[in-house]
């Protein structure tokens, strides 16, 4: 069983983790939000659910007994248990907040999850932003959703990982292909610590960043070996997340086979397995190799 959380805690004199109060399957104890820097004007990063009474008096007690001016909003990503709370903070516990977030791709939807009436600054890749005591540096990670970013503090070497990796568990993604990328990507930057968007402290980064890694690599692995071994059957996403999610709770297979639906996108763009429609339902089918001769 994962350490329970506290409601606020001092990770260290930079950074201060206010539980979002929004326990669930997928939040597991809550969104873990941060408060970085140790002046008057500080970061928050990311802002819980909306309309979650118990994290703004929360974060409003530690705004209070810390008199600090939160002077930046960065939203790792659009989910609404992310960006949610930004309305709620704005104008009231932080006053006149920069507000921060990447761009999502072109092919989503318009960005809509803020009020027109709230400003709204995009994220760079790369970009730095700098407060008393702490200086954070921007990195772009989609995968999880096409807008992630994930975070770095740089005088600690500290890597706030957002839903890029959790604290337990493994990470939903919309894009297969780009979360590896991205899962490459924050394994180059050698963060000393990882403090998650959900979940306890990850205090061996390299080696939950490596698992995450073989993890998808040993999904996709099991996916291939179910279907060769049934190679005239079509399977769809859950009936492989029944044979290989077993150890799974069941109310999170839904999630499971949201994932397993990439790795068939991307097996099959790979030409390792073919696509059908059957009766309206989505199949997949082992493509066995033929020769050339």
């Amino acid at each position: 069983m994962a350490a329970v959380i506290p409601v606020v805690t001092k990770l260290s004199n930079r950074v201060i983790r206010i539980l979002g109060c929004n326990p669930g399957p997928m939040t597991l104890q809550g969104t873990n939000t941060y408060l970085i820097g140790n002046g008057r004007n500080r970061i928050l990063l990311d802002t819980g659910d909306r309309d979650v009474q118990d994290y703004q008096k929360n974060l409003a007690e530690v705004v209070k007994a810390e008199q600090i001016n939160i002077e930046h909003i960065v939203v790792t990503h659009w989910h609404h248990d992310h960006i949610g709370g930004v309305e709620n903070l704005y104008g009231t516990i932080a006053k006149q907040p920069q507000i921060w977030k990447h761009k999502r791709d072109s092919s989503d939807a318009p960005d809509s999850e803020l009020p027109n009436t709230l400003p709204l600054n995009w994220l760079a890749d790369g970009q730095e932003i700098k407060v008393e005591g702490a200086t954070v540096k921007i990195h772009h990670t989609p995968g999880h959703t096409t807008d992630h970013v994930v975070m770095t503090l740089l005088e600690d070497n500290i890597l706030f990982s957002g839903d890029c990796i959790l604290g337990e568990g493994t990470a939903v993604f919309e894009d297969l292909y780009t979360y590896m990328k991205s899962l490459s990507k924050i394994l180059e930057l050698k963060p000393n610590v990882i403090y998650p968007g959900h979940g306890n402290i990850i205090e061996d980064p390299t080696q939950k960043i490596e698992y995450y890694i073989n993890h998808r690599n040993q999904r996709e692995e099991q996916i291939l070996d179910v279907m060769k071994k049934n190679m005239e059957k079509k399977f769809n996403e859950m009936d492989l997340v029944k044979v290989i999610y077993v150890e799974t709770p069941e109310q999170l297979w839904p999630a499971a086979a949201y994932n397993v639906s990439h790795h068939l996108k991307k097996l099959t763009k790979e030409n390792k397995i073919t696509y059908f429609q059957v009766d309206g339902e989505n199949k997949w089918q082992y493509t066995a190799s033929r020769s050339n001769l």
